[in-house]
């Protein structure tokens, strides 16, 4: 009878320990992610990104925070959103953790010169890789943000920045197999920036030809065979001027209408374009002027391309406003990335 009871005990006991043992293989298993011609793999099959450009900086704070993060991944569901795109690393694991069970993929970007955090320059970077590289959440790194724009930065030689990028880029190869690599670069690169960049392997583009990127597609299919996204395009809610029949001044309207036709182009072009990270997911006080209140204006690099008024204003360009409520826009996003992919 003792035996038996022994035996018993035993027995539950190794099942227990094998059932913890799965339980944490399970939640070690990371998606694998990697490119294959001009397409982004997940898990081998094809990953079209569906994404959004994320930096919420609350009213009146010039600082990221994540406060409404429960709110703000809620929407982003709803609207279809499978990709969030963030400017720089996100060291907290609740935070990871959270956007991992909503189910969506993070686009984690490094600066060049953070003041040694996470940063490209001081080489802390392969830090942050190392630390969350098997988290589920990360989708691919991504090094700069339309550094090209900047070679003041560099020295004046934005070789100098194209060489850090391609080294850095190696250095995440070597610690990291399950991941790529990309850049996020202003516009089309020419041949100088792909030819000193061979360890890029996805480049994001922030581009802003009015509402049609469709050139730049025919474009990149003549210049490389590697994979591409539209790591920035958009619209603001905010007209400067009086133009194409959208008046002056706040005017979802116009964001919508310019929202629509971006995003029809990009998936009418899948075969060359693995998505887009839409700029931005909801609106920022920090950018113009007084932090506690909406301003017009602001500036942005090679931005007159904006539609519909050629003038990028700041604080306007999100799909929600700073308190969250839906602009006309997210319901364009939400039907375009919630519907079949356009043939």
């Amino acid at each position: 009878m003792i035996n038996k009871f022994k035996i018993t005990i035993i027995i539950s006991f190794i099942v227990m320990f094998n059932c913890t043992l799965v339980s944490c293989q399970d939640k070690n298993i990371v998606d694998l992610v990697k490119v294959s011609g001009q397409k982004i793999l997940l898990n081998n099959k094809n990953y079209q990104i569906k994404g959004v450009c994320y930096n919420p900086v609350s009213k009146g704070s010039n600082d990221r925070s994540f406060e409404n993060l429960t709110q703000d991944l809620a929407l982003m569901v709803e609207a279809g959103i499978n990709t969030i795109r963030v400017y720089s690393p996100i060291d907290d694991i609740a935070v990871l953790n959270e956007i991992d069970k909503a189910g969506l993929k993070l686009i984690v970007g490094f600066g060049y010169n953070q003041n040694g955090n996470y940063d490209i320059l001081s080489g802390s970077f392969i830090k942050y890789v190392n630390k969350y590289k098997n988290h589920n959440s990360i989708l691919f790194w991504e090094l700069g943000n339309e550094y090209n724009y900047h070679p003041e930065w560099f020295n004046n030689d934005i070789k100098n920045w194209y060489s850090a990028m391609n080294n850095a880029a190696k250095l995440i190869h070597q610690n990291d197999i399950n991941h790529p690599v990309a850049t996020a670069h202003g516009e089309l690169p020419d041949s100088l920036a792909l030819e000193l960049s061979p360890n890029i392997d996805v480049w994001g583009l922030n581009v802003y030809r009015w509402d049609n990127p469709k050139s730049i597609f025919n474009q990149w299919k003549n210049l490389s065979n590697k994979p591409m996204y539209l790591s920035e395009a958009g619209a603001d809610s905010y007209m400067t001027i009086s133009k194409d029949g959208y008046e002056q001044g706040v005017n979802e309207k116009a964001q919508a209408d310019a929202t629509r036709n971006i995003l029809s182009s990009v998936f009418k072009n899948q075969n060359t374009c693995s998505g887009v990270a839409l700029f931005a997911f909801n609106d920022e006080l920090w950018k113009a002027g007084n932090n506690d209140q909406y301003d017009a204006g602001g500036w942005a690099p090679n931005s007159s391309g904006v539609p519909y008024d050629g003038t990028p204003n700041e604080e306007y360009w999100g799909i929600v406003d700073i308190d969250r409520n839906k602009k006309e826009a997210f319901f364009i996003v939400k039907e375009k990335y919630l519907q079949d992919i356009e043939k």
